[in-house]
This record gives C-alpha cells, structure tokens and sequence, in this order.
C-alpha cells in the first residue's frame, strides 16, 4: 500500500526539480556571446500577427498595486548637467569709438526757445474816475514782442482831466529772462507830460513769482541829476473762472525835488487800487473799482500851495483789453 502511494509523490519532487534546474540554467546565461545583430527581423511577418486577438478589458489594471520607487540609491550629484557658455560661441569684436559715434550722435540744441516770435497788447486800465464831482480818463497799457528770452517791451500810462492831458508817459524797453519767472529790462521813458516833458534811461527788473501776482521795479536816470524809482505790484485773485478781483499798488520816488514837475525828493505819491471784472472772454473784460490817489512830502506841499487835495477816493468804471 505504501509503494502506491510514494511512487507519485516520488514522480511529483522530480518534475519540480527538473524545473528548478532549467531556471538556474536559463539566468545563467550569457547573452554576451549571443549576436544579435545577424538577426533577420525583417523575416518576421507582423503583418500575420492578430493584435485584436487580446482582449484587455479582462484585465484589471486598477487593483494592481505599483511598488514605491527607491530614490535614496540614485546619486543625483553626480549626474552632469550642461553649464551655460560664459561666452557666445562667436566672440562679438569690441565696440570702438566709431559705434559709439554712429549710436550716440550729438544733438542739436533746443528748438523751441526764442525760435517762433509772438506778440501781445494789454490794455490793463481804461477807464473813467469819478472824484470830488469831477472825472478824468486814465489808461495804463502795455506791449510786446519777440520769443521766451529776448522781447522789446512797450509801457505807456497817463491821465486826462476836462480835456487837458496832465500826465503821460512811454517806455521802450528790452527785455531778458534770466529766469523762467523773472527777466530784466533796460531803456528808455519819455514824459510827455507834465511841464514840458523829459527823458529818463531806465533799468529794472520785473517778472511773476506767483501765479496771479506781477511785480515791477524800475529805476530811472533823467536830466539834471535827477533820478527816480517806480514800484507796482498787482495780484489777480480768481474768485470764479469768470470774475477776477485785482488789488494793485504804484509808488514813485524822486531823489530830488522838482516843483516845475509837482516831483518832491522821497516818496512823491502812491494810488492804491481795487478792480472787480467780469471776463466776458479773454480779451474783454469790463470793471469796476475805487482807487485812493495820495503824495507825499514836498509834492504834498506843492499841491497844498496850489490849493489842491493831496488825498483822493476815486470811483472808477473801465474795461480791460487784451489782443
């Protein structure tokens, strides 16, 4: 009974150790030896082969687990990266002076200062002052011409009083910027009134160093050793776009006393103004106003001899210019 048994037992542990053997055999092969370069693979027929003979549905790809991957065995720092060039591969010849000529060219000065000439006038008071039940006309304009550093200014300003002309005078005078608000100015006056008029060289300095406000200083050399100084100031004051309210001062002094002229040395006579307008446009803008006329000093004195009022409150009514 026992033989039965054993012998398929026997027959069973031979097969599997013929199997184990041809596995130990087949790794260890050398495929070195092997030639697989003379083999023919353009004999084998694929065309014949049945690809849609597998039927992949019936695998289930999803329930086989991948193994994690081992990255600590790979030795990264070793691995050769390619380095940039630290130079181009077709050196560049040095710039010259020649390029730096032709990329770099000199430029020419600036075109647009003193290049276009312009013009203006401004009629900065015409009007009529009413006073002590009587009236005169009085103007005060200016004009120019020339570019943004060099112009030849005109200033003319005077007063007439029933129908005679008691005050008026002219300058010509040129002009420089020193500065974008400021220029200097140099020439001459001519009084034509009062007496018998007289001609004075003339210097000053005049510009806007805010927005709105003008100031002039100008000095004077006239005949006989005498000499004057003019101050004016006025600050236009924008209340709305169209309605502007302007106070402005004059003041003259005489460095010595003229009486043929109503000039007396020092302070002589000062007006102190104040012009409410309305800019119908830029160029026309009617006004009204008060102004207080005074003098000074020995012309103070003079008007006294003559009967006169050395202080005035003047109403007045005018329109301001501008072409």
């Amino acid at each position: 009974m026992n033989e039965v048994f054993n012998r398929p037992l026997l027959g069973s542990l031979a097969l599997l150790a013929l199997l184990a053997s041809e596995e130990i055999r087949a790794q260890e092969m050398d495929h070195g030896a092997m030639n697989h370069g003379s083999m023919n693979h353009g004999a084998m027929n694929h065309g014949s082969m049945n690809s849609g003979a597998m039927d992949h549905s019936k695998m289930n790809h999803g329930t086989q687990p991948m193994p994690p991957m081992d990255h600590s065995s790979m030795d990264h720092g070793s691995m050769g990266h390619t380095q940039a060039l630290d130079t181009p591969r077709t050196p560049l010849r040095p710039i010259t002076d020649a390029d730096r000529r032709a990329a770099f060219p000199p430029l020419p000065g600036h075109q647009v200062h003193d290049r276009q000439v312009n013009w203006a006038v401004i009629v900065e008071q015409l009007e009529y002052q009413n006073f002590d039940s009587s009236g005169a006309l009085n103007w005060n304009a200016n004009a120019w011409i020339g570019g943004d550093i060099d112009r030849l200014w005109l200033r003319t300003e005077g007063e007439r009083e029933q129908g005679e002309t008691h005050k008026a005078e002219l300058q010509a005078l040129w002009g420089h910027a020193i500065s974008p608000w400021w220029e200097v100015v140099g020439g001459l006056r001519q009084d034509f009134k009062p007496a018998s008029g007289q001609t004075w060289a003339a210097f000053g300095i005049q510009g806007t160093p805010l927005y709105g406000l003008e100031l002039e200083a100008t000095a004077y050399v006239g005949e006989r050793q005498q000499t004057a100084l003019r101050l004016e100031s006025s600050y236009a004051m924008l209340l709305t776009n169209r309605w502007i309210l302007e106070p402005s001062l004059e003041a003259n002094f005489y460095g010595r006393n003229d009486a043929s002229r109503d000039q007396g040395s020092g302070l002589a006579d000062s007006e102190i103004g104040v012009r409410l307008r309305y800019e119908i446009t830029r160029g026309f803008a009617p006004y009204v106003g008060v102004s207080f006329n005074r003098s000074y000093g020995n012309a103070a004195e003079q008007i006294r001899d003559d009967d006169g009022d050395i202080g005035q409150t003047r109403v007045v009514a005018g329109v301001r210019l501008r072409f």
